[in-house]
């Protein structure tokens, strides 16, 4: 048994210990919900498909901080060994503060029991909130990461990519084409395909996305990010596909590809986001069986 301390944010023991966990992993475009927001308005509108791709991708973090909050949906995918294993997440996010409150729901296990509760996550800048975590945690209590400190600055680790940083992983992209129009869920989006570059995002990224981007660009085995961006009429990003690229660790090291997707819609919707009081924090012992 390995015993996993959690104690100063975890650091990059914390990333291996969630991996060991099942928290790291992912789907592209399974994800589907309505929109709670409905179309885009006609006044205001942004000529989304005239502008330079570069351009609309670049403002896409700075419009959702406009828009406030928002309904999200996520899903993580890889494959290893012929299994695919995929989470999904489920809740709210506000841009204009970069928190957001998430319910995880982890996949069934090797011999298919699903007994996993879901992990609610709080998402804040610098910092990731985790209950339900399990493995020795008491049910009442939080586990808190420095997602600065972590090799994948908290793209991949819980289970979910930040929805602020998956925005600004579209900054200073590279590649970018227009591919065209299509329809989300009833709203027409302007599709973009392109390549993200870790260390570019990170640099150009806000100052509350910025340490964890930062961290992102030193630990993946890879700086390229290829994506898929849907942006509506307003210039709100709907949909992004980011495929990240890490390399394991052990005697038997590789590649791995994980496909995050996340859904934005409900643009306006309230979100409460209360953190923690430090009595609530865990800072015990993490157990891994």
């Amino acid at each position: 048994m390995v015993v996993q301390q959690y104690r100063d944010g975890g650091g990059a023991r914390a990333a291996r210990a969630l991996a060991v966990a099942g928290v790291i992993a992912v789907t592209a475009g399974c994800v589907g919900a309505g929109d709670g927001g409905g179309g885009s308005h006609a006044s205001g509108q942004r000529a989304v498909a005239a502008e330079r791709p570069l351009d609309t991708l670049d403002r896409a973090a700075d419009v959702l901080a406009e828009a406030g909050g928002a309904e999200a949906r996520t899903s993580m995918e890889t494959a290893a060994g012929g299994t695919r294993v995929t989470i999904r997440g489920q809740g709210t996010y506000d841009f204009r503060t970069q928190t957001g409150r998430l319910k995880v729901v982890l996949p069934t296990d090797a011999a298919g029991a699903d007994d996993h509760r879901p992990i609610t996550e709080l998402l804040a800048p610098g910092a990731l909130y985790m209950k339900n975590r399990g493995a020795g945690v008491p049910d009442d209590k939080w586990v808190l990461i420095d997602t600065t400190t972590l090799k994948d600055g908290n793209l991949l680790t819980g289970g979910v990519t930040d929805p602020m940083a998956a925005a600004e992983l579209l900054r200073d992209a590279g590649d970018v084409t227009y591919v065209g129009k299509s329809d989300l869920a009833g709203v027409t989006v302007h599709h973009y395909r392109g390549v993200a570059d870790l260390n570019r995002a990170a640099r150009a990224a806000s100052p509350q996305s910025r340490g964890a981007l930062s961290a992102a660009a030193k630990g993946f085995s890879r700086d390229a990010v290829p994506f898929d961006a849907y942006l509506d009429d307003e210039g709100r990003l709907r949909k992004v596909r980011h495929r990240f690229t890490f390399a394991t660790e052990g005697r038997e090291a590789a590649e791995v590809t994980v496909v995050s997707t996340l859904l934005l819609y409900g643009f306006g919707a309230p979100v409460t986001v209360t953190l923690p009081d430090e009595d609530d924090i865990y800072t015990g012992e993490i157990r891994q069986g």
